[in-house]
């Protein structure tokens, strides 16, 4: 059984998340604790909302004072309701959220049924609940109950049990809440340095986003717009404004969120791990199909984008283990997509890699500059700014030579 911990800000983000599954039909509340439920379904939102506010003081120091697990036992294990419900009740207990109010819903979208639980890290006093060593404590106590309860072991589990976010599906509809429910979720739950990291994160789960510049009577306007892809990444669909998504979504909020995880990520020692089973990985590959799916089976997502003649001009890591989405160049100059692409790339790797030079312009004054957004594709015109920062390279070393 995998446990899968996330912290956030946003109750409402939570447990917005899990009605929608509820609504679908593709999922259901197994148990709770100092949360009232209606008997009215539509009411079920409100109602845990207000209870969870309920237990939280007006005071509370704690920034990100919401925590969402999900359990995930392998696909052959085959439990009961009442047996979800009891490891959750156990796993929750000995991480120190016994007494928390608590919602553990069980969700059923797809064939490996697991559980999501959502609760407080603050007690009614305002006091963080204790988190020393939290991942670590997970891990011991998760192979606690897969001896007791007779389950597979977390070791054996694959690439399958990584975390089972839904991807934007068109063909659903309502676009838009689909779209708001996962960059909300993703922004909070995921590190990353650049809005280059997040729109590569964003991909994965068949989200664009674009930058629109402009100007109207007058006054410029820059905002992001946000789309739906399709499993080959074209877009379907009109783009959608951040507003109307929410805050979280626009140019303001996201340049915060990039400063902090900049400032987080240098305080923390999140980037080692990634780092060893990059390594690791690299010096057993066989080529680069054999790389990513050695990587995949670790629960990491590697996106190599090219340029038309097949170069390698940038490479990301989304460690679904760490909760990072990260360029290769920050692990370090033999991750970097130049390195990259003189292992696995078609053409001479000799040129200075514009995805390292990037991120040092993304990482100055706290990883951000007046231009942020300037490598956005605007109204879904021009190439990436990546590669077009390298071809402009290419064009002056050429006139150089002349």
């Amino acid at each position: 059984m995998v446990a899968k911990i996330n912290i956030g800000n946003s109750i409402f983000g939570a447990l917005s998340y899990n009605q929608t599954k509820m609504n679908a039909g593709e999922g259901k509340i197994l148990c709770s604790n100092k949360v009232l439920l209606p008997m009215d379904s539509s009411l079920m939102l409100a109602f845990c909302m207000k209870s969870f506010e309920n237990h939280l003081p007006k005071d509370v120091k704690t920034e990100k004072a919401v925590i969402h697990i999900s359990l995930n036992p392998h696909p052959d294990d085959v439990l009961s309701d009442e047996q979800l419900s009891a490891i959750a009740r156990e796993y929750l207990d000995k991480m120190g959220y016994g007494n928390q109010p608590y919602v553990v819903y069980k969700h059923e979208d797809i064939d490996r049924h697991h559980i999501h639980i959502v609760s407080l890290r603050v007690d009614e006093y305002g006091k963080k609940i204790n988190d020393k060593f939290e991942f670590r404590r997970s891990k011991e106590i998760t192979r606690a109950l897969e001896l007791k309860y007779g389950l597979q072991s977390a070791d054996k589990q694959s690439r399958s049990n990584a975390p089972q976010l839904p991807r934007v599906d068109y063909q659903k509809g309502n676009v838009k809440k689909q779209i708001a429910n996962l960059t909300k979720g993703l922004a909070d739950s995921y590190r990353f340095q650049s809005i280059g990291e997040y729109k590569t994160l964003l991909s994965l789960y068949n989200i664009g986003m674009e930058e629109v510049k402009g100007e109207f009577e007058g006054k410029a306007y820059h905002g992001i717009v946000y789309f739906a892809l399709d499993k080959k990444g074209r877009k379907q669909g009109q783009p959608i404004k951040a507003s109307l998504i929410g805050a979280h979504a626009g140019a303001e909020a996201l340049k915060k969120r990039c400063s902090y995880n900049t400032q987080f990520l240098k305080k923390s020692n999140l980037l080692e791990a990634t780092r060893s089973t990059i390594k690791s990985a690299l010096e057993t590959s066989k080529n680069r199909d054999h790389f990513i799916r050695q990587l995949q089976k670790q629960c990491i997502d590697v996106v190599f984008r090219e340029n038309k003649d097949k170069r390698i001009y940038g490479v990301t890591f989304i460690d679904h283990n760490q909760h990072t989405a990260l360029n290769g160049s920050r692990y370090g100059k033999e991750f970097s997509a130049n390195a990259f692409n003189g292992k696995f790339g078609l053409q001479d790797s000799s040129q200075t890699d514009p995805e390292t030079n990037i991120e040092n312009n993304y990482t100055q004054n706290e990883g951000f500059s007046d231009g942020l957004f300037s490598f956005l594709d605007f109204a879904g015109q021009g190439e990436n700014y990546e590669e077009e920062a390298f071809i402009r390279r290419m064009k002056r070393k050429r006139k150089s030579k002349r």
